[in-house]
């Protein structure tokens, strides 16, 4: 099974409210579960979305503001009361293991799995994950404290085999794996056939990035070039512009015109400010510049690849 698919927990600004919970986001790869941001209620938000949290192994924390981190003692306290074992590995700031590991040692002491922190550098684009399905980068964004968005790209599958030429030079079934690897076939005869006559180039692999919190920055657009799906914060409209100079945020319209130029496939904007009461208004702004956009909003889920 192939399934790539991103599911909305929460995209709120700083301030929960009853519409909206803070940010936090599930990536399914191949049914192993990822979490992006922790804000508080992302554990409710995992059950509404009846998401299994026994499949969820890591955690990748874009910075140390509270409304993207104040709900991962709880959800760590849970999935200890579940009784979830093994390993959970946070990826976050360095600081992130001086502020929460004593919480832990105090509240979670008898915790049946290990929690481990992975410090990385969010001034930095670099791999901080890689498996055999998928591998997740960094992206440096522009914001108050250190942050860092996470581009999730799906490893490459093997290339297709054709049925016709299969047949046509009788290839044995213990051959066929190795040239759906890429190695050519050589016949009897000693006739070298070019694996690219024999086999169809592999499905792009998915790619998914989260950009929040970040005001408007094109160094990001080289990283994020022609991803599948982008979600980028629209904090503010076009009301608000003056606000992302002082609070390094986003406006809807600027989120849209980094998609544009990324050349994305779609666009997802969110971590809303508590002020728009209907973020419609926003959803209009950007498509003024890049149609393809859409709103997130809690339990949405976001299917990239079945």
């Amino acid at each position: 099974m192939s399934r790539f698919e991103v599911n909305i927990l929460g995209c709120g600004a700083a301030t929960p409210t009853l519409r909206h919970l803070p940010s936090a986001q599930i990536v399914n790869v191949r049914d192993r579960l990822f979490m992006v941001d922790c804000g508080e209620g992302a554990q409710i938000a995992m059950r509404r979305s009846k998401l299994n949290m026994t499949r969820l192994g890591h955690i990748f924390i874009s910075h140390l503001h509270g409304d993207h981190c104040f709900g991962l003692l709880g959800l760590l306290s849970t999935m200890a009361l579940n009784g979830c074992n093994g390993e959970i590995v946070v990826h976050a700031h360095p600081d992130a293991e001086k502020v929460f590991s004593p919480m832990l040692n105090y509240f979670c002491r008898e915790n049946p799995f290990e929690v481990h922190f992975n410090p990385i550098s969010p001034s930095s684009s670099e791999v901080i994950y890689s498996s055999k399905s998928v591998v997740v980068r960094t992206i440096p964004l522009k914001h108050r404290v250190p942050t860092c968005g996470f581009l999730f790209e799906e490893v490459a599958g093997e290339r297709h085999l054709r049925g016709d030429m299969l047949q046509f030079y009788n290839i044995p079934t213990y051959m066929r794996a190795s040239i759906k690897q890429g190695q050519d076939f050589v016949t009897p005869e000693g006739e070298v056939i070019a694996n690219e006559l024999l086999t169809t180039p592999p499905t792009p692999p998915a790619r998914y990035a989260y950009c929040s919190d970040t005001m408007y920055s094109e160094r990001i657009i080289p990283l994020i070039e022609g991803v599948d799906v982008l979600y980028h914060e629209a904090t503010y409209g076009d009301d608000a512009q003056g606000l992302t100079r002082t609070t390094f945020h986003s406006t809807a319209r600027q989120a849209a015109t980094i998609a544009a130029r990324a050349n994305v496939g779609k666009l997802i904007i969110g971590h809303f400010s508590q002020r728009y009461k209907d973020e419609n208004i926003l959803l209009d702004q950007a498509r003024e510049v890049f149609p393809h956009t859409i709103l997130a909003h809690e339990g949405m889920k976001e299917v990239l690849k079945v």
